[in-house]
């Protein structure tokens, strides 16, 4: 989970540094150190609740030379780092089988494989499907933002935290994260399915 956490914020770090804007470099936030990241309420939060959060990576738009296009590119790296991250490690499975070295693996030392790959999978392909929800403050939010009318923006921004607060309750009410981001989450199996499709006019 860390992990996917760092690399999560290390995209939207590194691709904010290349577009001009350095702030999160300076703040040290460039790095795949989970240390860098780690926001101690979120982490209580993952312990006791199974959800939690990393530290939002700061981010100055007006240091891009195209604001809009390029803010929406910062905060799509983030989901889209976990996207390729679930899909790297399905390819080193992939490859390795391709190349028999499963074939001399005991049962036990197999089966410990598929549950860790199965564990990467799950984690990566929700970080990335539960950040495009178009709810402040998660990135779905923050590229619906930028095509929404100002007077739009600030309604929500002048009730953010009652959103926020609205969401939270969703997420931590089984019956209704159930109804709502269980739904979502059922899109993994049809994702791992299509990049198994693609894996499989290589391998």
């Amino acid at each position: 989970m860390l992990i996917a956490f760092s690399v999560h914020e290390f995209a939207h770090a590194w691709t904010a540094w290349k577009f001009g804007d350095d702030t999160a470099y300076r703040e040290g936030r460039v790095t795949l150190n989970p240390i860098a990241h780690l926001d101690w309420i979120g982490m209580l939060f993952l312990v006791i609740a199974g959800f939690g959060w990393a530290k939002p990576v700061p981010v100055r738009r007006s240091r891009f030379k195209n604001p809009r296009q390029m803010n929406i590119m910062v905060t799509a790296a983030g989901p889209i780092s976990n996207l390729l991250l679930a899909f790297l490690l399905l390819f080193v499975f992939y490859l390795l089988g391709a190349l028999n070295v499963f074939d001399k693996a005991s049962p036990d030392f197999f089966n410990n494989i598929l549950t860790f790959l199965n564990y990467w999978l799950s984690i990566n392909l929700a970080l990335f499907l539960f950040n495009l929800l178009p709810v402040p403050p998660l990135d779905g939010y923050r590229i619906a933002e930028e095509f929404l009318p100002l007077k739009t923006r600030m309604v929500i921004q002048e009730n953010s935290q009652w959103i926020t607060f609205g969401f939270l309750i969703v997420v931590f009410v089984p019956p209704l994260r159930e109804a709502t981001i269980g739904q979502l989450m059922q899109l993994r199996s049809p994702i791992v399915q299509g990049m198994q499709w693609l894996l499989g006019l290589v391998f």
